[in-house]
C-alpha cells in the first residue's frame, strides 16, 4: 500500500483526513499512534515530529504533517 495515514484515534484533524481519503475512494493503511507524544517514536522517524495526522505517499515520495495541508494534498494530488 503507498498511503500510510498516522492518527490518533478521537482526534478530530485525523478524522478529516480520513474521511477525505475515503470520501475519494483512496486506499490507504492507518497506523494508531498512542495518546502520549513522548511515546510517538515512529511517527517522530518517519516524519520528524510527532503530531498527527502524518500522511505518507511512498509512491510519489511524500510526507507531510498538519490536516489542512493534507486535505489539499488529497484533492489536488490523489482524488
Amino acid at each position: 500500500m503507498s498511503i500510510t495515514l498516522y492518527a490518533l484515534d478521537g482526534c478530530p484533524f485525523c478524522e478529516k483526513v480520513h474521511d477525505a481519503l475515503e470520501d475519494n475512494g483512496i486506499e490507504y493503511e492507518t497506523v494508531w499512534v498512542e495518546a502520549l507524544h513522548s511515546k510517538r517514536d515512529e511517527v517522530k522517524r518517519v516524519s520528524g515530529q510527532r503530531g498527527v495526522p502524518v500522511l505518507i505517499d511512498d509512491e510519489r515520495g511524500v510526507t507531510m504533517a498538519e490536516s489542512e495541508k493534507i486535505l489539499e494534498y488529497v484533492d489536488a494530488s490523489l482524488a
